[in-house]
C-alpha cells in the first residue's frame, strides 16, 4: 500500500472514496453475519437455559444425599446398626481336649 504521505490530495480523496464504496458493498454481508450470530447468541442462550432446568428438575427428583450414602438394608438388623448399639455376641472359649 503506498504511504499517504507521498499521495497527491487528488489521490488521497480518490482512495478515501474506494475504501467508502468498498465499506459500503460490504454491509449486505456484514448485516448477515450479524443477524447469523445473533441467532447463534440466542440459541446458546436458551440451551444454557434448558440445561439448568434439566439440572433442577434432576435434582428436586433425586433422593436427599443422606439416603444416598446409606448402606442397603441389610436382612440383619444387627449389620445395619452402629457397632457400639448392635448386641454383643458372647465369645467361647478353646478347651483342650
Amino acid at each position: 500500500m503506498e504511504n499517504p504521505e507521498n499521495l497527491s490530495p487528488e489521490e488521497l480523496a480518490t482512495k478515501k472514496e474506494e475504501m467508502l464504496t468498498f465499506y459500503k458493498e460490504s454491509m449486505p454481508y456484514l448485516q448477515a453475519q450479524f443477524e447469523y450470530e445473533e441467532l447463534l447468541s440466542r440459541i446458546d442462550e436458551m440451551r444454557l437455559k434448558r440445561t439448568q432446568i434439566q439440572m433442577t428438575y434432576a435434582q428436586m427428583m433425586a433422593p436427599p444425599e443422606e439416603e444416598l450414602m446409606r448402606e442397603p438394608e441389610a436382612e440383619d438388623d444387627t449389620l445395619a446398626q452402629p457397632p457400639e448399639q448392635a448386641p454383643k455376641k458372647k465369645r467361647k472359649l478353646k478347651t483342650e481336649a
